[in-house]
Order: structure tokens, then C-alpha cells, then sequence
């Protein structure tokens, strides 16, 4: 295996194994590594591992061939396609790709049995030419690049702020006014699945969060909830639900961040939807798409 660091430069085991595609999360690394699947300069090694540039690496073979598996079965519905770009209505409760390859039942494996060339576009093997996430109990608008050279044109506009999304969300109690939250967001210190809003005061960078600003539009009052567009400006994890949280109007459904639960909703869905997404596609020029509410959030509303 190259060793992919500068000459000057350090990294933790894990941190390496991700960033360099031979893991699809921190998760899959650490295992990797506990499985003795991971070598540094021929010896057994530790997740927590320092390594530098002089180290070699190596992982086992069958771990660098890891690559998403086409499912036919899975239902797709593609909103727009062209030569460069495909977007897709992710459902709700399905995740966004496979974090391991004998997974199958995620939105990539559809898309990788309809369009093969996005399987090997982006930099790590089990998501292919996704662009962004969306979590797992989050429908709607979904890019997929299907080169490299849209791949990092439309990663670096996502970071840029140039790629405009607005989503809708039912959330808990009364919002009668237009409003911006624009508070950090940082990991929760005990709670790997959670995030919380950051302490800016702090000087430890954990705890300070990273910066986020999301807002919120009031569309109207569905009995004791409200029907909500919504702006985010950043892409920071779990923000939307975050930040809806702390003002104390949760998600219908979301009861991680204290929504109110719903017997409509399958086990780990809630009332968020990416409605329209709007970028400038290298194949085509601009393009605005919408995603329709699906069935089951229109069904809580009505």
C-alpha cells in the first residue's frame, strides 16, 4: 500500500484509513485494525496509532476491493440526469450508502444498478459519486456526480455555499416568525449518534463546535405543530435538527433531539425533507430541482 501522507506529516490510524478510502468510516476502520486486517511496517496495529510518512501501511487485499453492490430491486426515482450530474428522491429511512460491501439496501446500491459509472467516481469505494449526505430518517434531493472532475467541481460548490437547498420540516409548537439560528455545532462528548450546540467560549475546538447558521421560515400552523422552509447556510451534521431543537421546536418524529414521536413513522423516520435543490451542472448550466413530499409526511399532515 502508498503511503499517502507528506513527508512532514502525522495522522491517527483510523483518521488515515478513512480519509484515504480504505475504510467508509472511523467505525469500519477501528474494526479493521481489532481484526489485525492492518499492518504498520509489518507489525499487528492500534487504531489510536500514530503514523507518519517513513511507515508502511498495509491493508488486506480483500479490504481495498470493497465497492458498492447493484441492487435492481431497490425502487429509484431520478429526478434529473444529465452527463455530469443525477439526482435522486432518497427515502425516508433509507441510508445514503453502504457502509460495509455486503450491504444492499441503501439509495447507492439503486443508483450503482442504474448508472454503473458513478460506482467508482468519488474518494471512498462504498459511496461512489455521492456528493452529500442526507440521514437516514431525512427524504429528498440527492446529487450524485458522475466523473471526477463534477465530483470536485460540486463538492467544492457545496462548501462554497453555491449549491442552494431549502427543506421543509413539521416541527413541535408555535414559530410565527421568520428567524436565523446561527449557533455552532459540536459532538455530543458521551453520545456518538448526537450532536449539541457549541460552547463558542471555549477554548477547546471540540467543544467550541464548528459554525452554523440555518433559517427558518414559518409556511403555516398544522394543529399544535408548525410546517417550516428552511435555509441552511452551512452543512455542519445533524444542524437542521440541532438547531430546531434549541429553540425549542424539535421535529415531529425526531425523538433523538426530543421530538414528539408519531405512529405514522417507521422506526428512525421524521418530518424533514430536502424540497429543492438548485446548482450549476458542468454538463448543462443551472438546474433547479424539486423533490415532492412523499406520502408518508403528507399523510401526518393532512
Amino acid at each position: 500500500m502508498v503511503n499517502y501522507l507528506p513527508d512532514t506529516a502525522k495522522e491517527r490510524l483510523d483518521h488515515y484509513l478513512v480519509r484515504t478510502g480504505f475504510a467508509p468510516s472511523r467505525r469500519i476502520a477501528q474494526e479493521l485494525v481489532e481484526r489485525g486486517l492492518v499492518r504498520i511496517n509489518g507489525r499487528r496495529s492500534k487504531k489510536s496509532e500514530i503514523v507518519s510518512a517513513d511507515d508502511r501501511i498495509e491493508v488486506a487485499a480483500t479490504n481495498r476491493r470493497a465497492v458498492i453492490e447493484p441492487n435492481p430491486d431497490l425502487a429509484l426515482e431520478v429526478l434529473h440526469q444529465d452527463a455530469a450530474v443525477i439526482v435522486v428522491n432518497k427515502p425516508g429511512g433509507m441510508p445514503c450508502h453502504p457502509l460495509h460491501a455486503e450491504e444492499r439496501d441503501t439509495v447507492m446500491n439503486a443508483v450503482v444498478a442504474r448508472f454503473p459509472d458513478v460506482a467508482t467516481v468519488g474518494e471512498k469505494p462504498l459511496e461512489g459519486g455521492l456528493l452529500h449526505r442526507l440521514d437516514n430518517g431525512t427524504s429528498g434531493a440527492l446529487l450524485i456526480a458522475r466523473n471526477r472532475g463534477t465530483f470536485d467541481k460540486l463538492r467544492d460548490a457545496i462548501r462554497a455555499g453555491r449549491i442552494v437547498r431549502r427543506y421543509e420540516a413539521l416541527v413541535a409548537g408555535s414559530l410565527e416568525r421568520k428567524t436565523e439560528i446561527d449557533t455552532p455545532i459540536a459532538h455530543h462528548a458521551k453520545n456518538a449518534r448526537k450532536m449539541i450546540v457549541g460552547d463558542p467560549s471555549s477554548a477547546n475546538p471540540k467543544r467550541a463546535g464548528r459554525a452554523a447558521s440555518t433559517v427558518v421560515d414559518p409556511i403555516r400552523r398544522v394543529g399544535e405543530f408548525t410546517l417550516l422552509s428552511i435555509a441552511p447556510k452551512t452543512g455542519s451534521r445533524h444542524q437542521i435538527r440541532v438547531h430546531l431543537a434549541s429553540i425549542g421546536h424539535p421535529i415531529v418524529g425526531d425523538v433523538l433531539y426530543g421530538g414528539p414521536a408519531s405512529d405514522t413513522f417507521a422506526h428512525g423516520r421524521f418530518w424533514l425533507h430536502l424540497c429543492d435543490v438548485a446548482f450549476d451542472s458542468p454538463a448543462v448550466g443551472h438546474v433547479k430541482v424539486t423533490a415532492p413530499i412523499p406520502e408518508d409526511l403528507k399523510k401526518l399532515i393532512e
